[in-house]
């Protein structure tokens, strides 16, 4: 453990948890190929899976020309990480090419890889071009919190609350039913934004997407079969995950998260999801699949 990842106050201003999250995703460079994350302060054990793979992002984005964006990344989740530890990056430059860049990272903790990374960057090109319009949803702005939403279902466990403590963005989100399907009908959804202006720097507001991007996918394919994250049915981890960017947008302004489920099978769950702005335009996609093992209740 650093020094100066000091455990986070109780009580911070939006402004201090927002610049928390930029120096989270911030990374010391210790060679050409090689860095180290920052833990998150006030961490309580196991890190956040969202946490990791924009890390490794960061690392793969520091060793790329910074006119190629990238475009895709493609992550496995191999071990939890313990948040009483810095994460190493370590960086491959696979591929150079005239248009396309590509990079593999390793994170690892005490020497053991706990996520693989693959990322592809490009070079802005003109082309074609078409999106899916966004879903027909409720604005934030009619919507209640989710801790609103949560206290009303009288569901917040423990880790689910210390996870939310200083949390930098904040999120709006429609009444749900017991088992986490959407009251008003149609696929889950929620939107957020960072609780005060981030840097203008693109590059940090892509980072800040790939973050939140692993929060709820897992969600989708579990209320499908009744079985919300908080009613303790399923076994569940995040075991590969993916984050197609398709073009640039705020972070610190109202971004919609759309998440459905095709399929779930052999003890996994598939959830999808898209990231729109507010005027609609589409941000990134993303989908995982992940481990969904029902618990077996004990005979009395």
């Amino acid at each position: 453990m650093d020094e100066d990842d000091n455990p986070m106050p109780d009580t911070m201003s939006d402004a201090e948890k927002v610049a928390a999250t930029v120096r989270l995703l911030t990374l010391d460079k210790q060679t050409d190929n090689h860095f180290l994350g920052h833990r998150k302060p006030g961490g309580i054990g196991r890190i956040y899976g969202g946490q990791v793979v924009a890390q490794a992002m960061a690392a793969a984005q520091n060793t790329v020309d910074p006119a190629r964006r990238p475009h895709s990344l493609h992550a496995y989740f191999l071990r939890g990480g313990d948040e009483d530890y810095r994460i190493e990056f370590s960086v491959e430059r696979d591929f150079d090419g005239g248009s396309f860049s590509n990079r593999r990272v390793i994170a690892a903790q005490n020497g053991v890889p706990i996520l693989n990374l693959t990322a592809s960057f490009h070079r802005r090109e003109e082309g074609l071009s078409h999106q899916m319009p966004m879903p027909d949803v409720r604005m934030p702005e009619e919507l209640e919190t989710d801790e609103e939403v949560m206290a009303k279902l009288g569901r917040m466990p423990k880790e689910m609350a210390a996870f939310r403590r200083n949390r930098s963005y904040e999120i709006r989100m429609p009444m749900m039913a017991n088992d986490g399907t959407v009251r008003d009908g149609g696929n889950a959804y929620y939107w957020f934004r960072m609780r005060s202006p981030l840097p203008d720097d693109p590059a940090m507001h892509r980072l800040v997407l790939a973050y939140i991007s692993d929060y709820g996918l897992l969600s989708a394919p579990m209320a499908v079969h009744g079985g919300a994250w908080w009613r303790g049915r399923f076994r569940a981890a995040s075991l590969d995950h993916a984050v197609w960017f398709h073009s640039d947008a705020r972070i610190d302004d109202w971004v919609l998260y759309a998440l459905d489920s095709p399929w779930s099978g052999d003890a996994r769950g598939f959830g999808r999801g898209m990231f729109f702005a507010r005027d609609g335009q589409l941000i990134a996609s993303t989908a995982q699949e992940g481990l969904m093992r029902v618990i077996e209740k004990k005979a009395e």
